[in-house]
C-alpha cells in the first residue's frame, strides 16, 4: 500500500495503516511465540519457574548482601514453602500458550516499536523521522531493562513474601499455576512498559500535554506512588524496598530531564 502524506490521509486512512500496524505486530509475536516453543523446556523450567527456587541468582545475591551489610542471614532463603499445582482440565496447556506468546512479544517488541515509529512518523518533521534507529534502540533498550528489573527483582520479591506470609501454622501455601503464571506476566509486562516512561514523556512534551515544571511540581506524589508500589511487591523490610523503588526514581528523574530538554528546544524553535 502507498504511503500518503499526512495531510492527504482521511480518518478511514489512518485507520487502515493503524489495522495493518495491528495485523503485522501480531504476526510478529506470533512468529516469536512459535520459536519459543523449540525451547518451551527451558523457557518454563529455568526461566519462568526459575523464581520459584532457593538457589534464584536473586536470592543468592541478596544473601550475599545481607552478610555485607551485617545483617547475617535475615533475608537468606534456604527453601520454598509452598508448591505449585494445577486445578483445571486445560490449564497446563492455556499456559503453555499464553506464556509463549508473552515471549513473543518481548522478544518481538523492537519490530512492534518499528510498526508504530512508521504509523507516527508521518506526523514529525524530517530531522526527527531519522531518529528512527536511535527511537528504537532507547526504546528496546529500556522496555529489556524494565523486564529485567521485573524478573530479577520484582517477580522474586513478590514470590518470596507471599510464600513466607502465613496468617496461621495450619495453613499451607498452595499457589496455582495461573496466579503464578498471572504474577509473573504481569511483573514482566508492568516492569517492561513503566522503564518505556522517558520515552512516552518525550512524545507527550513535544505535543505539549506536559511540561517539565508539571512534572517537578508532581514529584512528591510520584515518590510516594513508587513507595507504595515498592512495599507492596516487597517483603516487610527497608533493603527490599529500597532496591525495587531507587531504580523507579532514577526512571522518574530522567523522565523529567528529557522533557526538560525537549521543552527547551521546542521554545528555541518557536522563537
Amino acid at each position: 500500500m502507498a504511503k500518503k502524506n499526512l495531510s492527504e490521509m482521511s480518518f478511514l486512512d489512518h485507520l487502515e495503516e493503524l489495522r495493518w500496524l495491528l495485523v503485522r505486530s501480531t504476526i510478529a509475536i506470533l512468529v516469536m511465540a512459535f520459536f519459543t516453543y523449540f525451547i518451551s523446556d527451558y523457557l518454563f523450567d529455568v526461566i519462568l519457574l526459575g523464581p520459584t527456587r532457593p538457589t534464584f541468582f536473586t536470592y543468592v545475591w541478596f544473601c550475599d548482601l545481607s552478610h555485607q551489610l551485617g545483617f547475617a542471614d535475615s533475608i537468606c532463603i534456604t527453601e520454598m514453602n509452598f508448591i505449585i499445582q494445577n486445578t483445571e482440565m486445560e490449564g497446563q496447556v492455556n499456559i503453555f500458550v499464553w506464556m509463549c506468546i508473552l515471549a513473543g512479544f518481548i522478544l518481538g517488541f523492537p519490530y512492534i516499536l518499528w510498526e508504530i515509529w512508521k504509523f507516527i512518523s508521518p506526523a514529525l518533521y524530517e530531522k526527527e523521522r531519522k531518529n528512527a534507529r536511535l527511537f528504537i534502540f532507547a526504546s528496546s533498550l529500556l522496555f529489556f531493562m524494565g523486564v529485567l528489573f521485573g524478573y530479577y527483582i520484582v517477580i522474586p520479591m513478590s514470590v518470596n513474601f507471599v510464600a513466607t506470609f502465613s496468617v496461621s501454622d495450619v495453613v499451607q501455601n498452595q499457589f496455582t499455576l495461573s496466579s503464578y503464571m498471572g504474577m509473573v506476566k504481569t511483573s514482566l509486562l508492568a516492569g517492561g512498559l513503566f522503564f518505556e516512561l522517558p520515552i512516552i514523556i518525550y512524545f507527550l512534551t513535544k505535543l505539549g500535554l506536559v511540561t517539565p515544571a508539571f512534572l517537578r511540581k508532581y514529584w512528591k506524589y510520584a515518590v510516594v506512588i513508587i513507595l507504595i508500589v515498592a512495599a507492596i511487591v516487597t517483603p516487610p523490610d527497608v533493603v527490599s524496598q529500597t532496591i525495587v523503588a531507587i531504580p523507579m526514581l532514577i526512571i522518574y528523574e530522567i523522565s523529567i530531564l528529557i522533557s526538560r530538554i525537549v521543552y527547551k528546544n521546542k521554545n528555541i524553535e518557536n522563537v
